[in-house]
């Protein structure tokens, strides 16, 4: 039996990962070829703050309102971690008595609830200067008692003349509805609506999330390079997302050719018909005059983020690819340099657990692994949008 256990590095290696362990979950994050730090780094520049598994944009408020009324506690902090979760189960709660229904995180969970929403939007909640507290939420609870322990040990004279703490919230934070856990709703006032534009502007000014958000547009399109307005963005953010719609179609292809792979080594030949089906299609919507003049090199000059570093591997691996897509994408499917590539790749990323070497990891494959086109986050942004839209 495996575990998992907190090695005691400095705070921001312990954010990273917890970061790294959250996306096992996320659907987004299914990295089978070992693209996710170019995917990540192209979506942190544009929808910063942003995460595959956030669902409404309320909850960057709900959770310094939660976190607030723990603040005077005179308690230890593995009591203040017990409190908080039982905030946020009953924030579940007041939400379905509020009326919503749909992106409640906990909704049916209840007290079994695993992925706290906390745990979603904290990174968030930082990259947009709403919490100005620069560690986890343990590191919180063990901050809070920290300052209650200190005000405690003071006299009066001492108190007043003492520097006060930073602040965790920033201190334009709207105030907490009063029913707040009895009942809640999704939809934003106007002026928190605005106090969340304004973070946006005073943290990620450049980033097209802050631009979106600014101007109030709002669209319901599947893909960020399908965007109505595009012609107006700036001319980092058209030239970012160019690279984006490009990187994603060609890519997608690999992807498809990785499925198509494994249903054949499971002897679907359904599965397999269709993975064929697919990957013609893919091929026959490149546009590979333009295909042929990407250049790669001004593609990881627009990528490079601070976050996020994309090893040599995985940038070998796509200008292989791209070559290949440019020689025969009608032919990928049956290409066997192709096919040698990407299972070459897997096998280096899973080793022991390459679905091409182990039959047990294989056999448990369901028959779609990482076939979306990869949206750069895409979805949360849209829908973070809509509410700041409907704000009323």
């Amino acid at each position: 039996m495996s575990s998992l256990a907190w090695i005691d590095f400095d705070e921001a290696e312990r954010q990273r990962a917890q970061r790294i362990m959250a996306l096992f979950q996320e659907r987004e994050s299914r990295d089978e070829l070992g693209l996710g730090a170019i995917r990540d780094s192209i979506a942190d520049h544009l929808f910063p703050g942003t995460s595959t598994i956030q669902t409404r944009l309320r909850y960057v408020l709900f959770i310094p309102w939660l976190f607030r009324m723990l603040e005077g506690r005179d308690a230890p902090e593995g009591q203040l971690r017990i409190e908080a979760r039982a905030l946020e189960i009953r924030l579940a709660d007041a939400l379905k008595a509020g009326g919503e229904s749909n992106g409640i995180i906990g909704r049916d969970a209840g007290p079994r609830l695993q992925r706290l929403p906390s745990s979603v939007y904290w990174a968030g909640l930082g990259a947009w200067g709403i919490r100005l507290f620069p560690g986890s939420t343990d590191s919180l609870f063990v901050s809070l008692r920290g300052r209650k322990r200190l005000r405690v040990s003071m006299d009066a004279e001492e108190a007043a003349s003492a520097p006060q703490a930073p602040s965790i919230w920033t201190q334009s934070l709207p105030h907490a509805p009063k029913d707040l856990l009895e009942r809640a709703v999704f939809r934003l006032t106007a002026d928190e609506a605005q106090f969340i534009i304004d973070r946006l502007i005073a943290n990620q000014s450049s980033a097209l999330l802050t631009l979106l958000a600014r101007e109030g547009i709002n669209a319901e399109c599947d893909y960020i390079w399908t965007h109505p307005h595009l012609a107006a963005f700036p001319a980092h953010a058209r030239r970012l997302v160019r690279h984006g719609e490009i990187f994603s179609h060609v890519m997608h292809g690999a992807a498809l050719l990785y499925n198509l792979a494994l249903s054949e080594l499971r002897g679907r030949d359904d599965w397999a018909a269709d993975y064929r089906e697919r990957i013609a299609t893919w091929a026959a919507e490149l546009d590979l005059s333009v295909v042929r003049g990407w250049s790669l090199d001004d593609f990881w000059d627009a990528v490079e983020h601070p976050a996020h570093s994309i090893r040599p591997a995985a940038k070998r691996f796509a200008m292989q690819w791209l070559d290949l897509v440019i020689e025969g994408a009608k032919q990928i499917a049956s290409a066997p340099t192709a096919r040698q590539i990407v299972e070459e790749r897997e096998r280096r990323l899973k080793t022991s657990q390459s679905r091409y070497a182990n039959h047990a990891v294989r056999d448990r494959w369901t028959g779609a692994s990482g076939v979306d086109r990869l949206s750069f986050r895409w979805s949360q942004a849209r829908s973070h949008l809509r509410d700041l839209a409907h704000a009323e």
